[in-house]
């Protein structure tokens, strides 16, 4: 039987809500017409001028904000044998909280221990942006990115770190603006091999102080 990385070339999509689920299918016009009727129930008069455009405006960002951009997973054999760390550093992302559809940003570390394969540095960067653009939660957009890297690259670990600010806590609520929220998702010899762990995690706190 044939592996994963036999199969030909194929594009990445995040799922809508749950691991096997088929992508989000967006409702145009239904996001424009209840964003209408959003800017009624607030009392915005949405036939002034300033407003005239403003559910469209919405439907165009929120469409954007939730559509991930398909991309080709390219791996290639890992000839040389390399056995250290790959980590890709501070990569910005944004998403949306899925409790308050306020957005939250930071910035992702993510690194591998590699096995047979190793994958474009740039798909680090677009495995993020894969699962950002959803209604996340941090917690398992971090996950997601962990479980995506072990199911498609077979690596020997996985270490993923996720550092953000939430606008649902900055702008509302206790508003603490500032506040940074730290996730982890850890596989393999990164989990299981203390050395290796605490060299993923030196690099990823490094960069913190650094920014």
């Amino acid at each position: 039987m044939a592996s994963h990385h036999d199969r030909g070339p194929r594009l990445a999509l995040a799922p809508a809500s749950h691991s096997h689920a088929a992508p989000r299918e967006i409702d145009y016009a239904a996001v424009q017409r209840a964003s209408r009727e959003l800017l009624l129930a607030l009392g915005a008069d949405v036939d002034g001028e300033a407003l005239l455009e403003t559910p469209r405006r919405m439907a165009d960002a929120y469409t954007e904000l939730l559509t991930p951009q398909a991309f080709r997973p390219t791996t290639f054999p890992n000839e040389d044998g390399y056995d250290e760390l790959i980590v890709a550093r501070a990569i910005p992302f944004h998403s949306l909280c899925m409790h308050h559809l306020l957005p939250f940003h930071g910035v992702a570390h993510v690194g591998y221990l590699p096995g047979e394969r190793i994958i474009g540095l740039s798909k680090l960067g677009r495995v993020v942006e894969l699962f950002a653009r959803d209604l996340q939660i941090q917690e398992r957009l971090t996950t997601q990115i962990a479980r995506w890297l072990q199911r498609e690259l077979e690596p020997k670990g996985v270490g993923v770190v996720l550092e953000a600010e939430h606008m649902c806590m900055s702008l509302r609520g206790v508003q603490k603006f500032g506040a940074t929220t730290v996730t982890s998702a850890l596989h393999g010899c990164v989990r299981d091999d203390a050395r290796t762990r605490q060299e993923f995690l030196a690099l990823t706190t490094r960069t913190s102080h650094d920014q």
